[in-house]
This record gives structure tokens, sequence and C-alpha cells, in this order.
């Protein structure tokens, strides 16, 4: 049987190159380049097991049918496992505030250790990230929001380095990112606001204008996929259930999405590229132990996924694509975890290293990456 060599294959559309029937194998001690393009350029047409190279996020992506999945390379972190990071928060009384960085291996379970320090004390601030960097944004140092945007590189430890400003001073705002981008929503400027900001997490500078909310909204929080981000809960005025959705690597205004399966808001939130967790949360008169979840490339109302170990208000989340984790809330200490591809109760996974609420997480291997 004769050898056919094939070069130069470009396209991914399906319009040019060779159609190769039958089994066909590849073998070269050197390499190949898979389609690339962007997030944007992705095929309409495109079939199960699809392979491109999408160079917004810097990675390799597969159609698996229903939506494009993230083929993660090298993990930064250190102790051999994605790393989660909670920042700022407060306790009773006066409130006293913190400035204290805590991390943990989120593949693991035990207690927190120190990180490193904000560059203030404040509480009521929101986190997004990269898969290197944390970015810690606006919050409440006394007697007001502020507009600090601060980094830190997540794998190693140390204080945090100056990144630009908000639009605007804010606190209490919702935040998403994918690998290339974070998302600041909502919040207090001291009125309630719709804005939507955004920033290069890799570079540093200040936010930019992204669209807008459904409505004006305070205490929401957001997760995402590579591609989608989600928020919800909230005030607008007064708690609710609404669910909204943008698509991170665009510009433009919020879109209904569906509703959670009750009216709350300062939950947890956090994510794998497919699903979207809330987490606790405030139903007055008090916190709630309420798990939802909802499937991010769809639209569509939220579903019960278990109970939190402990009823609160204001935890902080982060994730791993396989582990979801929330800390701190209603002056406690307790950080507990779910498998988030299945549905149950959390289970405890250890202590921060003070007890506070209204602090904020990150990770280095969220959903968005």
């Amino acid at each position: 049987m004769s050898n056919t060599k094939f070069s130069n294959f470009k396209s991914e559309d399906g319009n040019t190159g060779p159609d190769l029937v039958g089994i066909t194998s590849f073998t070269s001690p050197y390499y190949f380049v898979p389609p690339s393009g962007t997030t944007a350029q992705r095929p309409s047409n495109a079939v199960p097991g699809m392979l491109r190279f999408n160079t917004d996020i810097g990675r390799l992506e597969v159609w698996r049918g229903d939506h494009w999945a993230t083929i993660l390379g090298e993990s930064p972190s250190l102790n051999g496992g994605a790393r989660g990071i909670f920042g700022g928060g407060h306790n009773e009384p006066a409130p006293a505030n913190y400035n204290i960085i805590d991390y943990i291996t989120i593949s693991s379970t035990g207690n927190a250790q120190d990180f490193g320090d904000l560059s203030s004390a404040r509480a009521e601030l929101s986190a997004f990230s990269s898969s290197t960097r944390g970015v810690f944004s606006g919050g409440d140092p006394g007697p007001g929001p502020i507009n600090t945007l601060e980094f830190v590189t997540i794998s190693s430890t140390g204080n945090f380095t100056d990144f630009g400003d908000l639009l605007n001073t804010i606190k209490h705002l919702g935040t998403c990112a994918s690998a290339t981008r974070g998302i600041v929503a909502g919040g207090i400027t001291p009125s309630s606001t719709n804005v939507i900001q955004y920033v290069t997490t890799s570079s540093t500078g200040n936010a930019q204008d992204f669209g807008d909310l459904l409505a004006a909204r305070v205490y929401l929080n957001g997760c995402a996929s590579p591609t989608r981000g989600v928020f919800a809960g909230g005030n607008s005025p007064t708690a609710d259930n609404v669910i909204q959705f943008i698509t991170i690597s665009t510009l433009g205004n919020a879109t209904d999405f569906g509703d959670l399966t009750g009216n709350r808001r300062s939950i947890a939130s956090f994510s794998s590229s497919t699903r979207g967790i809330f987490s606790g949360g405030y139903v007055a008169p008090a916190g709630v132990n309420i798990i939802d979840f909802v499937t991010i490339s769809t639209t569509g109302n939220a579903t019960d996924f278990g109970d939190r170990t402990i009823a609160l208000d204001y935890p902080a989340g982060c994730s791993s694509s396989i582990r979801g984790v929330t800390a701190g809330g209603a002056f406690t200490n307790v950080i507990d975890y779910i498998t988030i591809a299945a549905t149950g109760n959390a289970v405890d996974f250890g202590d921060l290293t003070q007890q506070r609420r209204q602090s904020s997480s990150c990770s280095n291997a969220h959903g968005g990456l």
C-alpha cells in the first residue's frame, strides 16, 4: 500500500482540505498544529470530538455535543493541586475588618494557612481570577466603599500589588471570570448600580464598561464557564431569585437565565466548566443552608443540590473543576465542600485562620478557565 502525504490542514469549517475516509492514523516524531481561532470563530457546525486551539484562552478545547470543554494544561498551584484563596472580611465587635488572606489546596482537606495581606483591612469586597492571578476588587475599609483593584500570583504567597481602579467606588458587588477577562457587576456606589465592568486579568489598568445588569442590584454573586458568566440572587431592591447571564468575550447587557429555588442574597457561588453552584445566603431573618445548581450552557431554573453543613449568610466560595469550597460567613471560620458533578450535602473541610464574613474568594482552577 502506498503512502499519501497531506500538508497544511487549515480549515475547521469543513469547506476546504481533504476528506480522510476510514481508519486514519497520524504518526510523527515532531508535532502537529490543530485548527485555531478565537471564541467568536468557533464553528457553528461542530460535531462531537472536534478539537481546536482557542487563541482567546490559550488552551485546546473539544466539542462535547452540547458545549466546548476546555482541555486543561499545567496547574501553577503549589502542593500538587488547585489553590483557593480567601481575602478580607470582618468580625464583631465594631465590626473589626481584616486584611487577612488565607489559602487552601482544594483537592485536600484541612485548615487554611496564611498567604499574605490585602493593602487595607476591609469587608464587602469581591474577587475573580485567571489560572495565575487573583484580583480583589472594591470593598469597604470604612467609612465607605473604595475603587481598588489589586492582584496576587495565586501559586505563590505574599501581599497584593496594585492593579488599577474600578469605574467607581463600590462594595457588595458580584464577579466572575474567564481565562482572559475578569467581570465585576452591580454593587453599592453608595446607591445600587446595574453597571457591569471588565478588565484583562493578565495586564494591569483600570476597568472598562461592559454593559448593564437587568436592574440595579447588590449582594449578588457570579460564576462562569469559559464563555458565559452567570449572576444570581441579590437585592433589587429586596432579595429575589433572578439568574442572569452574559457572554464574557463580548460586550453587552445581561440576559435573563431563570430563577433560583427561592429568593435570597449574599450567596457563595462557584462552578465547573458546565455547572454553576449557589450556596447559602440570606433569607430574612437569617442565613440558609440551601445549595442550588444550574447547567451554565443552557437557560432555566435552578435545581436543588443539597444542604450546607451550616446555615449562614455572606460565605465566600471558590472551586476546582471537581470540587467547590465555601468558607466563613455569619462570623464563623467553617470551610465545607461538595463534589460539583454530583448532588448531595456538603462535607466539613477545615477552618479559616479567623472567623469572619463578607470576605471573598477565587481560585486558579475554576470553571471559567
